[in-house]
């Protein structure tokens, strides 16, 4: 499995797999009015950052064996969600932030009440992308991924994953609560990347299971590495606040676990993520590639 990861050229993939998504985001919103909210929206979405949620998705929809361009409206789909998520998280009422992707949030420069209706248009947008825009789908799948996009964005996931977030600030808690927080707040997007791109491309029901498990494993990695960065590293390298989850007096990995086995734990997830796909290691190179990525960054 290794020496096919070590073949697999990763930076080019990246390189090209984020040229796509970025082109595909800067199409998805045209000159619409009113022109406030269309700037309020493009200046999260545009803002850059890893897309590595998009990016999955398209991973994940060529391992089932489908076409890349076929799966970019749910790829834009989603990161129409998880900026709508950023836009929100950052408000003064909830994460109470000031600084994303290396500059302002959005509140700080539109107002919390734009931020807000953006938010709301980019979460309303995403439903449009896949059921309007997609090209060549059977109805039916799109009507799985729009049944997943919603159970992602709602209650079972983002938004009662923040609610829990909110509520436990300032308290002491267990891992079990922890865990619950962040596979429903990173951890459920980043399955439903998987499992939308899978779903487009016609994936059995073998291969979701196993995108399954390894969602969940790099999910909580991911989050582990956020909370590790958290402490480690600078606003400079982040583009965000560091030290935010102690100012708010947040329980992380690094808090409840310490930095060490902080860091054994997402490589242990990691590990577990990537085993999931040993039925399909030459198809599976981007997403293994992806999942050490999660590991190793530093931002």
């Amino acid at each position: 499995m290794q020496e096919a990861i070590a073949s697999f050229d990763f930076a080019d993939y990246l390189e090209k797999a984020r040229a796509r998504v970025e082109d595909a985001l800067d199409a998805s919103l045209g000159p619409e009015k009113p022109e406030k909210l269309r700037e309020s929206m493009r200046y999260s979405l545009l803002a850059g950052g890893k897309r590595l949620r998009p990016i999955l998705c398209l991973a994940a929809c060529e391992l089932a064996g489908g076409e890349v361009e076929k799966a970019l409206p749910t790829a834009v789909a989603l990161e129409m969600i998880h900026t709508m998520s950023l836009i929100h998280d950052d408000l003064p009422s909830m994460d109470n932030d000031d600084l994303r992707r290396g500059r302002p949030t959005n509140h700080k420069v539109y107002g919390d009440a734009v931020a807000i209706l953006a938010g709301d248009a980019l979460l309303t947008r995403a439903f449009e992308m896949v059921a309007i825009r997609t090209k060549g789908i059977p109805s039916e799948r799109l009507l799985k991924i729009v049944g997943e996009l919603s159970l992602v964005a709602g209650a079972p996931g983002l938004v009662g994953g923040q609610v829990v977030d909110l509520d436990c600030e300032g308290k002491e808690v267990d891992l079990e609560t922890l865990e619950y927080i962040h596979l429903h707040k990173t951890g459920a997007l980043l399955k439903a990347c998987v499992t939308c791109g899978a779903l487009i491309g016609g994936a059995d029901e073998n291969l979701l299971e196993a995108l399954s498990v390894y969602a969940k494993g790099i999910g909580l990695a991911f989050q582990i590495i956020d909370d590790i960065l958290d402490v480690t590293a600078s606003s400079e390298v982040l583009g965000k606040t560091a030290g935010k989850d102690l100012i708010a007096d947040k329980t992380t990995y690094p808090k409840l676990l310490g930095l060490e086995e902080s860091r054994r734990r997402a490589e242990l997830l990691v590990a577990k993520a990537k085993n999931a796909l040993n039925p399909w290691p030459e198809q599976s190179k981007p997403l293994l590639a992806l999942a050490d990525y999660i590991t190793s960054r530093d931002r």
